[in-house]
């Protein structure tokens, strides 16, 4: 064991823990980051080219956190100089009357979000090829839009290692040993640090077995379908088509969303916002099947021009909160143990600022967000020693 200690260790090197080591990195803290695999890789939820970015949500503190996420994917981009963001918009359909769509439209307009809302004799002659479901509304978030997936978490790591920081991959954690300094041992090492961030996406929990701790999380694995277009271009974000999302009311149903034809040409993203459960490390033995037919029937329905069986199918994984709200917080027992977890298939977007008050955290500052939707203690009846 080396006598070095870093000022933190960060375990998961996704957009989570990339983001958050490069803040602790530019706030001069010695700073390590450990990955289990070899980089880059596709066997966690940061991989793929796109992601949507939006404002649009019916919670207060999402809207909050993701206006200055903007500020800060913005920062990143010029600091990188690459391209991170392109602005397309965001469809946002669902029924109208129902308790989510009102709640967004209000919550959007109480922020002042810029949107347009599309009455339905103006619907087909913004958004052709798109059937709008009997009954549901529509808007367009006017600043949402595609994130490069791929490239902004190279652009990170890039610019966590030029502030110093040091990356060691292909070092899978076997054990966790809290104290004063936290000690860290993988297959390759063993590692000390003042401070520890676990952002290790659907192996969160089987790290904190090591610190007597269980968190209710549920890891899915997604299938991320591409369709064909009929006529190529038809949705392409060249052509101006936007981004969506399909609000679906009933209980025990998720949304669908979709991303203009981009990465793989002539090809759309749509995809089903939930998956079957999977252990993450043989997610290929899971075969289910269900969402896409989900898929297929919608796409026969609403999008008219793209050919209803998937052209490619791709895999990611969700971990998945009871209430869908992530883990910000830090360890009920070692306050030195953050934890970053249950981002539930929607927190990529919101990476530079997750990365932000979890180095806060870490550094034992009051952080700039209110965290306390985002607390272990909500989980009291779930959350559980395992000591």
């Amino acid at each position: 064991m080396s006598s070095e200690v870093y000022d933190c260790i960060v375990i998961g090197s996704g957009i989570q823990g990339s983001c958050t080591a490069y803040q602790l990195a530019k706030n001069q803290q010695k700073t390590l980051l450990l990955e289990q695999f070899v980089l880059p890789h596709s066997r966690g939820s940061s991989h793929g080219q796109t992601r949507i970015i939006r404002k649009a949500y019916e919670e207060n503190v999402y809207i909050q956190m993701m206006q200055e996420s903007y500020e800060l994917w913005a920062q990143l981009e010029e600091e990188a100089g690459v391209e991170l963001y392109r602005r397309t918009g965001l469809l946002v359909m669902g029924p109208e009357n129902s308790e989510g769509f009102s709640c967004l439209q209000a919550t959007m307009q109480s922020h002042k979000i810029p949107r347009v809302v599309l009455e339905k004799q103006e619907f087909r002659q913004h958004i052709p090829n798109v059937n709008l479901t009997d009954g549901n509304g529509a808007l367009i978030d006017t600043n949402a839009g595609v994130l490069y997936a791929d490239r902004a978490l190279r652009a990170v790591q890039r610019l966590f290692q030029s502030s110093e920081g040091v990356i060691k991959d292909g070092e899978k954690v076997i054990d966790i040993t809290p104290g004063a300094v936290v000690t860290v041992t993988t297959g390759s090492g063993v590692y000390r640090g003042r401070s520890l961030v676990i952002t290790a996406g659907p192996w969160a929990n089987r790290l904190l077995t090591h610190t007597g701790l269980q968190l209710p999380l549920k890891v899915v694995k997604i299938n991320v379908c591409y369709w064909k277009e009929k006529i190529p271009g038809t949705y392409s974000v060249s052509q101006r088509f936007p981004c969506f999302i399909q609000m679906e009311p009933k209980e025990g149903e998720y949304d669908i969303y979709g991303l203009p034809s981009n990465e793989y040409p002539g090809l759309m993203k749509v995809c089903y916002h939930m998956g079957s459960e999977t252990e993450p490390d043989e997610r290929d033995k899971q075969t289910d099947r269900g969402d896409i037919d989900i898929l297929m029937r919608y796409i026969t329905r609403c999008l008219p021009g793209l050919v209803p069986v998937p052209a490619v199918v791709e895999t990611c994984m969700y971990t998945v909160t009871p209430d869908h709200h992530f883990v910000l917080d830090s360890h009920p027992t070692y306050g030195n143990i953050i934890i970053g977890a249950g981002f539930s298939g929607h927190g990529f977007k919101f990476g530079p600022i997750i990365g932000k008050v979890l180095s806060q955290l870490a550094m034992g500052q009051v952080p700039s967000h209110d965290l306390s939707p985002f607390g272990i203690r909500r989980f009291q009846s779930h959350a559980r020693s395992s000591l």
